[in-house]
């Protein structure tokens, strides 16, 4: 097995702010408060009096800003920033945002969260037309299209780019009078709008981020929706009418922190709901209920709650551990695991446990975490997913793309839970999960195969994986 932790990313997160004095600073405390986002790059553009400068580097936050004197360097009333998961083969520098432009009219800095299901049929146009790209990233895209349209101002540009570009994005750009953001026609992507106590703005991924920087929500962009910010305010724009809101419900169940609000919902609310709509659907007899750090502490809580069964700390996550890259044999990526996650001896030896998670992907990390609590004295331990089964793939922004890293995709839930050496397995249901987050505005495509949206250049791959999997059935 490639990889000795479970393999879910979202691809980036996004802060910006404009008219505020240590703007680069701020930005520093808001992607460090969206650092689960991305953790293989981060980098801010500096806005000073129209003049953009950048910093950028492979690593997390604290890493690529690690010296006080590189965010001093950074000075200026307005700044965008950006951290970065790397898909596999990308991890390079040149991919990490924000993007910087340098054009006659004046410079743009350019961050993108999400992805586009039409950049290589974009990207081979555009380089057959001469244009010239630094990096292998689908973000780049956009300024491309900016640049080659005819139209008189940049936002009616910008406009007519977005109407071309086709998936799932935020973006947020900085010009040398305005910061701009823009999202999808679904809203696959969060991003919302707050201000400082001065009147600063700022924009951001999640709310999370406001509450780190002491910034107050005002509202959240909608689909197709641009805000433009500047000395003057603030100004919204629509760039299209055919919208249609489906939040990424991998946002409630996994990416997000629960301290963030997505459409009004906390994460944190919708995550318990969850829980204790699983342990009505699992009805397990069990002694007591833990829950898998983080991410599903607050599934378990719920669980617990409605089940009457005690919610105890049976996992231990070590915070401390740096991240964990592939390791080269079968032993080390064992001790890699163990080294990230600890069994409570004292806590679960001789009672029956019900574990819950959040999500099975590959399945490796379940087995590892079971086996790991059956060694610690578990007598029984019943696996209760707080989300329905992982079937299909995400082409939205998330890394998943390919039904065989998928184990539900090809795999029954009997199977499963032999292969993970539960006791029992159990998924939260569609209509479970839809009432648990408490609006069905979402894209539930990963459990029931039905996108909202047409995927353009995956089509055709997508839909001979399906057929070449039916014949094989």
């Amino acid at each position: 097995m490639p990889y000795e932790i479970k393999s879910l990313n979202e691809e980036c997160g996004l802060f910006g702010v404009w008219n505020y004095q240590d703007a680069s600073q701020l930005t520093f405390f808001g992607l460090h408060a969206l650092q689960h986002r991305g953790q293989e790059g981060a980098g801010i553009v500096a806005n000073n009096n129209g003049q953009l400068k950048q910093h950028r580097g492979l690593g997390l936050v604290t890493e690529v800003f690690k010296h006080q004197a590189t965010l001093a360097d950074l000075a200026g009333q307005a700044a965008i920033g950006h951290v970065r998961y790397a898909t596999a083969g990308s991890a390079s520098v040149n991919n990490v945002q924000p993007f910087c432009f340098n054009f006659q009219n004046g410079g743009v800095a350019l961050a993108h969260n999400g992805n586009l299901t039409n950049a290589t049929t974009l990207r081979q146009t555009l380089e057959n037309n001469g244009a010239i790209f630094s990096s292998d990233s689908d973000s780049e895209i956009l300024m491309h299209l900016i640049q080659r349209s005819t139209a008189t101002t940049f936002i009616d540009r910008l406009k007519e780019a977005l109407n071309t570009v086709k998936g799932g994005f935020a973006y947020l750009l900085m010009t040398s009078d305005a910061m701009i953001c823009a999202l999808d026609p679904n809203g696959f992507r969060p991003l919302s709008v707050g201000q400082m106590a001065n009147g600063a703005y700022v924009v951001a991924s999640e709310t999370c981020a406001f509450e780190v920087v002491g910034a107050k929500y005002l509202f959240d962009v909608q689909p197709g929706e641009i805000i433009i910010i500047n000395n003057d305010g603030i100004q919204r724009t629509q760039y299209t009418d055919e919208t249609n809101l489906t939040i990424c419900s991998m946002e409630y169940i996994y990416f997000a922190r629960p301290d963030s609000t997505i459409a009004g919902v906390n994460v944190h609310t919708a995550r318990k709901r969850s829980g204790q709509i699983l342990a009505r659907e699992a009805n397990i007899d069990a002694d007591i209920v833990i829950g898998v750090p983080n991410s599903s502490l607050s599934a378990a809580s719920g669980y617990a709650e409605a089940s009457g069964l005690p919610y105890e700390m049976g996992l231990i996550k070590n915070q401390y551990v740096a991240r964990s890259f592939i390791q080269p044999t079968q032993a080390l990526r064992e001790q890699a695991v163990r080294m990230k996650l600890s069994a409570v001896r004292g806590v679960v030896a001789g009672k029956r446990v019900v574990m819950v998670d959040d999500s099975i992907v590959r399945g490796t990390t379940s087995r590892r975490i079971v086996n790991m609590l059956k060694e610690a004295g578990a007598t029984e331990v019943h696996v209760a997913i707080a989300s329905p089964a992982l079937k299909y793939p995400c082409f939205f922004g998330i890394d998943i793309q390919d039904r065989t890293e998928l184990i539900a995709a090809t795999h029954s839930v009997e199977e499963i839970r032999e292969m993970i050496g539960a006791d029992s397995l159990t998924y939260l249901s569609q209509d479970g999960l839809v009432e648990a987050i408490g609006h069905n505005n979402l894209c539930l495509s990963y459990f029931d195969g039905v996108y909202n949206t047409p995927l353009y250049d995956y089509e055709a791959d997508y839909l001979a994986s399906l057929e070449k999997e039916v014949a094989h059935d």
